[in-house]
């Protein structure tokens, strides 16, 4: 089965309208810094070929990124973003380094090819980047079922300490029981979002499914940040439990 028609019925299994999950997966690239502002998006007869719609279909979804101002379409020249999505996530929750390792220590992850891997991004509170980054893509899965979705980059310098560790267990696992790794912060930010297409298809859920995104960075005690992750958890996988006195 070709990736197109993968995509195609991922798409089919929700009762939402095609045009509106298209435009979801599209937003969501814009939210993630696939496509920046500026950036010029894949044409509409190359997003008709990726996702196996009707072309139709693509145009509507484009129109109502543009009816929103995040694309604009310039003559001649193609479609860009004109806009960021609002930021609209307000409440902000903890939880600690010792409990989260307790509840993926178990958890096994399904390593993913990856042909161009992103570059890390660091935001204000995210330290200085390392020289050079292994990125790692994977599924994870917990009772052989898949829950979380994981970009990972690590610093070299500290995946070379352990490569076959980091090839076959969960990376923050490893990473914490590394004797010569001084971690001088981490720091992580949880989101409520809902499935693109490429998240549901590997998380086998339905597109626009309720999911807990996070962010998560870990420095050395010289600030440089040797471990940025970006995870995307299936929301029925997902359960707050904070002491609040």
């Amino acid at each position: 089965m070709n990736k197109a028609k993968q995509k195609s019925d991922v798409f089919q299994r929700s009762n939402i309208p095609l045009y509106i999950q298209v435009a979801s997966t599209l937003r969501r690239r814009i939210e993630q810094g696939r496509w920046k502002l500026g950036d010029k998006i894949s044409s509409i007869p190359e997003l008709e070929a990726e996702f196996g719609v009707a072309r139709i279909t693509i145009r509507q979804a484009v129109d109502n990124l543009t009816s929103e101002g995040l694309l604009s379409a310039k003559q001649g020249k193609g479609t860009y973003v004109t806009k960021e999505p609002e930021e609209t996530r307000w409440m902000t929750l903890e939880i600690g380094l010792s409990s989260l390792l307790q509840t993926i220590e178990d958890n096994v992850p399904k390593f993913l090819k990856v042909e161009n891997p992103p570059s890390p991004r660091l935001g204000p509170r995210g330290g200085e980047l390392a020289d050079e980054y292994v990125f790692l893509r994977s599924v994870q899965l917990k009772n052989n079922s898949p829950y979380g979705l994981v970009n990972v980059h690590i610093a070299k310098s500290v995946y070379d300490m352990s490569p076959e560790d980091f090839k076959t267990r969960t990376a923050l696992a490893v990473l914490t029981e590394l004797p010569d790794i001084k971690i001088g912060q981490a720091h992580q930010t949880l989101i409520i979002s809902a499935a693109e297409m490429e998240t549901a298809h590997l998380l086998k859920v339905d597109v626009n499914t309720s999911t807990a995104e996070v962010r998560c960075v870990v420095r050395n005690d010289q600030n440089i940040a040797i471990y940025i992750a970006e995870i995307i958890y299936r929301g029925d996988c997902i359960r707050f439990d904070i002491e609040l006195l």
